[in-house]
């Protein structure tokens, strides 16, 4: 069997600096002169060459609440989103377990996008042979990455929800070939463990950082994150375990309304709201889902995305120009539906300026060109009176509608809805359902993290030359 090409441990992940310092050198390097080498790995990170947290807090003139809203964004990860973290350890974990290999297995990367480009240009630099199976609705820049990564392209009928018929395609696949791998990021547990352990633990860090800059008191109140797979949401177990009484909110899209109203639909927040609930989502430790409309992201995100819309920012909202560019790059449809969520967050808890809300920017504007271009033929291209009135009817006089607490019978439910994918569909049995329900399910799940790298750090030093 010929070695695949592993990067970093957990650990690592999380403090870029424990790297050997000449691999982290040659990476650092690679990154613009080499974006495809291998090396490129060990830039899966939250942090950049000065081990600073990639982040952003809000300007509360542009959210409109006094609470403090902190966007982690993952422009700046290899291939242009956290979800190439995602991809890496569940393909680290299954290349050290043995269940794949280089030689005889083809991936199979089942996505409606950013997760698929990861699985593509992690594949392709750990030396395996891809194919990424996404709905044929989503936006043109996607299919073109993962080409560019060299993976193979199957396009499913329908939009972002149509999530049963990638998985249908992937059962297609397997019957046809026993060499084909699907690494399934809604059901494999190494999404979860990257966002519990890597993303949770460098909010926390991340926090201590602000309270010394006079930003919260050292504690995260509450953590906001729409669901795909549902591994970023992941991040919440870790911070409920740091403070007792942390929030953990997810979201969906009220056209495909699927935790809060057992719902269907398609919609256009590119990389949420699969009209089913994931295996990896730990639906038992959530406080609130609240759903949030795709035109009002993609209306938000057109402000930034058009000149005029960034002008106006600067003008009327008093942004600083240069905050309003980089917000024009690293937020996406998704990164938007996550800030409208933050501020509804503040508004339904009645946070104030001490406390913190977390979130995420999950990809930027360079998956989303096409689609902007399409918002401005529909609805006509932005102006001052079209970016003021979007700002301060969608973002300052955002609603506290469409939300539903966690109580014991609706967090039952949600448990219950995971039924008719993965024990009708996907071949689970009850009884694993049933497991999920004990909270030391998900605990050894955690705790698999340092059996992991303990793994990882063997096999390094026993594959020298990979």
């Amino acid at each position: 069997m010929s070695p695949a090409y592993l990067g970093p441990t957990f650990e690592e992940m999380l403090h870029p600096s424990k790297i050997d310092p000449e691999v982290r050198k040659r990476a650092l390097e690679a990154r613009k002169k080499d974006p495809l080498a291998p090396i490129n790995l060990y830039n899966v990170t939250w942090r950049d060459e000065n081990n600073n947290i990639y982040y952003t807090v809000l300007p509360k003139e542009l959210t409109g609440v006094d609470a403090n809203i902190v966007v982690l964004y993952s422009t700046e990860f290899p291939s242009g989103s956290h979800k190439v973290g995602a991809a890496y350890s569940v393909l680290a974990e299954k290349t050290l377990f043995g269940e794949v290999d280089t030689d005889h297995h083809t991936l199979v990367w089942p996505s409606t996008g950013n997760y698929g480009i990861g699985g593509a240009w992690i594949g392709g630099r750990m030396g395996y042979r891809g194919i990424v199976i996404l709905p044929e609705e989503m936006s043109q820049e996607r299919f073109d990455l993962i080409e560019t990564y060299g993976a193979k392209v199957i396009k499913t009928p329908g939009c972002e929800s149509n999530v049963k018929e990638i998985y249908d395609k992937t059962w297609e696949l397997r019957r046809a070939d026993p060499d084909v791998r699907v690494l399934n990021q809604f059901e494999v547990m190494g999404n979860y463990r990257f966002h519990y352990y890597v993303t949770g633990n460098t909010i926390i860090e991340l926090a201590a950082e602000l309270a010394e800059k006079g930003i919260g008191r050292g504690k995260v109140n509450a953590f906001v994150s729409a669901m795909g797979s549902a591994g970023t949401i992941a991040a919440g177990d870790r911070l409920k375990q740091e403070w007792y009484d942390h929030q953990i909110v997810g979201l969906e899209p009220i056209q495909c309304p699927t935790l809060y109203n057992n719902g269907y639909g398609g919609h256009d927040i590119q990389g949420i709201g699969d009209k089913h609930v994931t295996w990896i989502h730990h639906v038992t430790n959530m406080d609130a889902i609240m759903c949030i409309d795709d035109i009002e992201s993609k209306r938000v995100l057109q402000v930034f995305a058009e000149e005029a819309g960034r002008e106006t920012l600067v003008r009327r909202f008093g942004i600083d120009e240069a905050v309003a560019e980089q917000y024009g790059r690293i937020l996406g449809i998704s990164s938007i539906a996550n800030i409208l969520g933050a501020i509804k967050t503040a508004k339904y808890y009645e946070l104030g300026s001490d406390d913190v809300i977390v979130t995420i920017a999950t990809d930027g504007m360079d998956r989303y060109h096409s689609v902007m271009k399409a918002m401005a033929e529909t609805y006509g291209p932005m102006d001052e009176a079209e970016a003021t009135a979007t700002i301060r009817g969608l973002m300052h006089w955002q609603k506290t509608d469409w939300i539903k607490r966690g109580t014991p019978e609706n967090r039952r439910q949600w448990h219950n809805l995971k039924y008719y994918t993965w024990v009708e569909q996907q071949g689970k049995s009850v009884a694993e359902l049933n497991a999920q329900l004990d909270p030391e399910w998900w605990e050894k799940h955690q705790q698999l993290v340092a059996e992991i790298d303990r793994r990882l750090l063997e096999w390094r030093a026993s594959h020298p030359e990979a």
